[in-house]
């Protein structure tokens, strides 16, 4: 038999000579993996930016399909943000032509083109990518969760995570207190209800104040391009930006006092941060001529003459104008990776069969701008007028790419609330069945707006009257001092909320202080809440904490081909619209022959772009060459929001060619509108 060397011995516990070899070969073989995972890592850090900014995205360096204008020069347009931007500590790339961009990580150092400098914060593998020489360069990515800007985004394997940028360009007095707060108790002849109609009069009237010059500057400061950057580092991957519909144009004929078209600039500012940091953008029409609802942020408080009242149809016709107008901007390829989704009209108060024939109409006029099926165009996003996604099952089935948009708030109609506790997991019970169940019977289905504020406290939340159901807002109000039990309870609601919502926008990212120096809404502000620890720092932490409340998750069914613009899409299943529509709430005299009425004989208006792109003419469809609607000459009109009960008489001018504005087969020049500057803002 073979020799046997003896037997040794070791005390209980000792390693033999042979455990301890094999556990050096094994300690240097996972030494060795370690190392090898972390050049891979390091790798991908660098390569995968690279290809997402290099190789994938498409050729965009070819003109815009719209055809030339021959109408007069729209003057300066603003310029691409990153425009004189520099940063430090980013990865540098190249093109294909040799030219060089930067792609920033987690600690690039931003420096923007007002001399301003900040640090990018990301700690999700998000990267942003600054290209002056391709303003159009869709390679950023918010998060490594996030697909980038041009890759798909791919409906019901990827969550929005997003935040309103309310106040921005549709003032609010809860968001910008100050701007309102000057005017008040005694400091302008105008009485101020809190809508934009009565600021700008009282602006207006304060020339050494600034006039409504005063707006432009708060379109430079409110929000800036660090809050974009924060906004991606914060875990998010879109904003949802709402513009009045005073971006585009104004009508003397109405005298209507809001600033004319100083908006746009900063909104094409916007849509450009937005790609600089790889955000997708939900674009918002959030006010309407007429007034959609009667809240302030319509424009104009206390009145609805939007799909409803004698000039309801009017008002209609006009809207339907901006929706075209800026459909055909943001359809644009240069533009077509960044703006995914457009809300047409936000939270109309319209009866529902006059809302739903106007959303049917609108969706025919959006796809025949844009064409149908995935990729062609935005989802069109309609609100469910406070009805619940359920009021909306099975409507405008076999459309293409309508999304629903439910806001779901507690804070209206709690009554007296002064404790957090009770609400705390209603967000799962309350409103994640029904929004899953919709992803089904509808489609996608989003939660547009929701906020902290389980109950109506922080100031002007009801308006600049500041009165409140609740009895005693102070603790609530008083940020300064809530302790880590009151932190933890906001924390738990937060996520209920993230968790039970399956696409979802908090309302609102920013709120300003007040004339003391303070926010005063505090349950309502994003950046606040991640500052001092009530909002999750990863959105993504939220996942699965309904489950943990004890609440019946509904796991969403695969939407339909059809839902997300495959097969079938833009086949309509069930009514069509009927347009011009032959009644309208609130008016007894069928129409349209009856009633106020544009015409379609003026030139387009076409929405401006970068100064220093070139390839995007602002229209995406060359073959789209209705004229633009207008007044009829020799008719009068009722006052747009606040028209009277009574019809005028019948103009013979305008039933001759204004009742299907569509239909008149006029060849229109596009009218470039004049840009403004956008500068920087003031030291």
């Amino acid at each position: 038999m073979p020799y046997a060397p003896p037997a040794a011995t070791y005390a209980p516990g000792e390693k033999t000579p042979y455990l301890r070899a094999y556990e050096r070969r094994r300690k240097r073989a996972w030494c060795f993996f370690l190392l090898i995972l972390a050049i891979i890592a390091i790798v991908l850090a660098v390569v995968l930016p690279v290809y997402f900014v290099v190789i994938k995205p498409k050729n965009r360096s070819g003109s815009g399909s719209g055809s030339s204008s021959s109408s007069p020069s729209a003057g300066p347009k603003p310029t691409s943000p990153a425009s004189g931007d520099t940063a430090s500590g980013g990865t540098t790339g190249t093109d294909a032509q040799g030219n060089t961009f930067i792609i920033g990580t987690d600690g690039t150092t931003v420096k923007t083109a007002d001399g301003k400098s900040f640090v990018y914060k990301n700690s999700f593998g998000g990267y942003f990518v600054q290209d002056e020489k391709n303003p159009y360069n869709d390679g950023a990515r918010a998060q490594s969760w996030s697909p980038a800007l041009n890759e798909t985004w791919v409906w019901g394997v990827h969550k929005v995570r997003g935040v309103n940028l309310g106040g921005w360009f549709v003032p609010e007095p809860f968001i910008v207190p100050t701007l309102y707060q000057k005017y008040m108790n005694g400091g302008s002849t105008v009485q101020i209800t809190g809508d934009e109609w009565t600021l700008s009069q009282a602006m207006a009237l304060d020339s050494a104040g600034g006039g409504l010059n005063q707006l432009e500057n708060h379109y430079k400061t409110f929000i800036t391009e660090e809050d974009f950057a924060q906004i991606a580092g914060a875990g998010l991957n879109f904003v949802r930006i709402p513009i009045p519909f005073w971006a585009v144009e104004t009508w003397d004929v109405f005298g209507e006092p809001f600033l004319e078209r100083t908006a746009w600039g900063y909104i094409v500012q916007a849509f450009e941060w937005a790609r600089k940091y790889g955000l997708r953008v939900n674009l918002d029409l959030h006010t309407m001529p007429g007034a959609q609802n009667p809240w302030n942020h319509s424009g104009r408080g206390g009145v609805v003459n939007f799909m409803s009242g004698i000039m309801g149809y009017a008002n209609a016709q006009r809207g339907l104008s901006y929706v075209r107008y800026i459909t055909e901007f943001i359809s644009q390829p240069q533009y077509s990776n960044v703006i995914a989704m457009f809300g047409i009209v936000n939270e109309p108060t319209a009866d529902i069969p006059a809302l739903q024939n106007f959303y049917l109409h609108a969706h025919d006029m959006v796809r025949g701008i844009t064409g149908f099926g995935t990729g062609k165009g935005p989802y069109i996003s309609i609100h469910d007028q406070f009805k619940g996604p359920a009021s909306w099952a099975g409507f405008a089935a076999g459309a293409d790419r309508i999304a629903l948009e439910q806001h779901p708030y507690f804070a209206f109609g709690a009554g007296n609330a002064p404790d957090i506790a009770p609400f705390i997991s209603r967000p799962c019970t309350d409103w994640g069945p029904a929004l899953n169940e919709s992803q089904s019977a509808f489609g996608v289905t989003t939660a547009g707006e929701w906020s902290l504020g389980f109950n109506d406290c922080g100031l002007y939340i009801n308006g600049v009257g500041d009165s409140h159901a609740t009895q005693d807002c102070a603790p609530w109000d008083d940020w300064q001092n809530y302790d880590e039990t009151r932190k933890n309870q906001l924390r738990q609601f937060t996520m209920a909320q993230m968790d039970a919502l399956p696409h979802w926008f908090f309302w609102t990212w920013k709120i300003g202080p007040d004339n003391t120096g303070v926010v005063k809404a505090p349950l309502w502000s994003y950046s606040l809440g991640l500052q001092e620890g009530w909002i999750p720092a990863n959105p993504r932490d939220a996942d699965g904490i309904c489950v943990q409340m004890g609440a019946d998750v509904t796991p969403q069914q695969p939407y339909a081909a059809w839902q997300t613009g495959g097969a079938g899409a833009g086949t309509l299943l069930g009514p069509t619209a009927v347009w011009p529509p032959t009644s309208m709430p609130s008016v007894d005299v069928p129409g349209p022959t009856a009633w106020p009425v544009y015409t379609a004989s003026a030139p387009v208006i076409t929405m401006p772009g970068l100064a220093d792109g070139g390839a995007a003419d602002g229209w995406a469809n060359a073959a789209d060459t209705v004229p633009g609607v207008t007044t009829v000459s020799g008719c009068t009109y009722p006052d747009e929001y606040r028209p009277g009960d009574v019809l005028p008489a019948v103009c013979a001018a305008a039933q001759t060619d204004a009742v299907n504005v569509a239909g008149n087969g006029l060849n229109g020049l596009r009218a470039r509108v004049p840009a403004p500057i956008v500068t920087p803002p003031p030291s």
